[in-house]
């Protein structure tokens, strides 16, 4: 299968660039995966379309303050580094820009010496090990001097760092939001909760490799990145609940989906508690083991989160939503609206 098979004609000025004032006020598009029939909606709305005994899925991963501006000593020069991956203690794995003036024993600082690292190995991808020393509590020291580090595709400065997280986050660890799950309120739960839906919580720790695009020619010759996963007893046992009893689990972001379809897989479509790495690539073809239905955004062009979403509504159904959503004017992308697929 070809990735050109899922490009579509996107006008840049339909990229979301902030985030609306209020959360649950985007527009949802409902799309019938089995008709491809299309509803137009608005977040706040979406409560109409669950069913009491049905199961939302949320990742409460938390976005890291990742983005750090600091310079180096001895020549002043300015270093940009972006946290990928904590390796153990104060080890990290980072990419630098510029790279190239960050070799091993390089030291830089940042926030006038609050924070300090020293480049202890160089990876293959350019990227770069450093380790940091400081006073006090890393992740303390992290959110006074980082910044969100936002997509590439998002030029504004965001104002309120909180609108990049969303309010049930609680795990530190992501590169990135989980995007889909940024429309909810905390009463917006708590009324999808009155009406008898289960709310249950995973965590992804999102990476970069969400943001990457997919350079070859052909699916089946693309490598997945990986990402770190936990489920607890108590989400496990909830999922195994519903599925039992006839409710419908419904996946909110692309995150939670790869998730639950890794530990279904291993279990013979059954949920346990578990952690690990998953590397899952979900595209057409793919026969879903978790999930009945799914919250996302609209995603790029050829990437890996419109072929899972394709997998699961059909590449057709899919992009003649997107077609409606461009003719339509909605928003793209991590700011963006919002597609309910059941």
């Amino acid at each position: 299968m070809k990735v050109e098979m899922f490009n579509f004609d996107l006008p840049e000025e339909l990229i979301a660039q902030v985030p609306l004032e209020n959360r649950t006020s985007s527009r949802l598009m409902v799309l019938d995966k089995q008709t491809g029939e299309i509803k137009h909606e608005i977040f706040k709305n979406i409560t109409e379309y669950l069913r009491e005994g049905d199961c939302l899925v949320l990742n409460d991963t938390k976005v890291l303050p990742a983005r750090l501006l600091g310079s180096k000593p001895d020549t002043g020069a300015k270093i940009e580094v972006l946290l990928l991956k904590q390796i153990e203690g104060d080890k990290w794995e980072t990419l630098i820009k510029p790279a190239k003036r960050v070799k091993i024993g390089t030291e830089i600082t940042f926030g006038n010496g609050k924070l300090k690292a020293v480049c202890v190995g160089e990876e293959e991808h350019g990227g770069r090990l450093l380790e940091f020393s400081y006073e006090g509590i890393f992740y303390e020291v992290l959110d006074a001097l980082g910044k969100m580090p936002l997509p590439p595709y998002i030029k504004e400065q965001l104002e309120d760092q909180d609108r990049y997280q969303t309010v049930f986050a609680k795990e530190r660890g992501s590169a990135a939001a989980p995007t889909a799950g940024l429309h909810f309120t905390e009463d917006l739960l708590d009324e999808i909760k009155d009406k008898g839906v289960k709310i249950a919580f995973i965590t992804l720790h999102v990476g970069l490799g969400t943001f990457r695009p997919v350079s070859v020619e052909n699916i089946d010759d693309h490598e997945m990145h990986s990402e770190f996963y936990r489920v607890t007893e108590e989400t496990a046992s909830m999922l195994n609940e519903v599925k039992q009893q006839g409710g419908r689990i419904i996946s909110v972001g692309t995150t939670s989906t790869r998730t639950l379809e890794t530990i279904a897989a291993a279990n013979d479509g059954k949920f346990a508690a578990g952690n690990g790495w998953t590397d899952i690539f979900i595209f057409p073809g793919y026969t879903f083991k978790a999930i009945n239905g799914m919250i996302t955004n609209f995603h790029l062009p050829m990437s890996t989160l419109i072929m899972l979403v394709s997998a699961l509504a059909g590449r057709e159904h899919v992009l003649n939503a997107y077609k409606e959503a461009v003719s339509e004017r909605y928003r793209f992308f991590s700011f963006g609206d919002a597609m309910l697929i059941l």
